[in-house]
């Protein structure tokens, strides 16, 4: 039942918040247009729940192709590949924006576990019984990972952060993770990989 719930609150902010957030992210995709050639807004297959791909949606930080440059998928402290815009995108969290319409299409929900690539650190079906249990919810724009670390974290840890949210999940604790993220949003923590 709560999930049914979650489901409706998730729909109705979802839509709220890009009503209210549209002229931000409209200046945000002419920033990204004028300052660097590509796309404006990126999109990549991610693992969702029960294990069924998705094309999660973010407002473009790096140059193009840049998965198969440097670092590939990590991305630390000035890391060359992001744009000037892009490293304010990201330390604002501003990047992540297009998920709202993720949200609306029932992809993801606000909070649950982050959605991994299809092929890192595990293919679907090579994920660990501990790691694979974060596939029976719906992932999440934040999650309890995040607010205990987001990109500073191994995987193993954000593995261990998951299952204590899909064993315990509940209206209190979605509430919590919420506004904790916004917290860490203002402070501008965890927007790279840990060296």
């Amino acid at each position: 039942m709560y999930f049914k719930i979650k489901r409706v609150c998730d729909l109705v902010l979802a839509i709220f918040m890009l009503l209210v957030l549209f002229p931000i992210m409209l200046l945000v995709a002419m920033s990204i247009k004028i300052s660097s050639r590509g796309k404006v807004i990126f999109v990549q297959q991610r693992v969702g729940k029960d294990g069924k791909h998705f094309g999660i949606y973010k407002f473009r930080t790096m140059v193009e192709n840049a998965e198969k440059m440097g670092t590939g998928l990590d991305s630390y402290e000035n890391d060359f590949r992001v744009t000037k815009v892009g490293k304010f995108l990201r330390n604002t969290s501003l990047d992540e924006l297009p998920q709202l319409f993720n949200i609306i299409k029932g992809d993801m929900s606000f909070v649950g576990p982050r959605p991994p690539v299809t092929y890192h650190p595990y293919v679907y079906d090579e994920y660990p019984a501990k790691g694979k249990k974060r596939f029976l919810v719906k992932p999440g724009v934040t999650g309890y990972a995040q607010i205990n670390g987001r990109n500073e974290l191994s995987w193993d840890e954000k593995f261990v952060y998951d299952e204590y949210y899909i064993d315990n999940v509940s209206f209190s604790l979605d509430l919590k993770i919420f506004m904790l993220t916004v917290l860490k949003v203002v402070k501008m923590e965890g927007s790279y990989d840990k060296k």
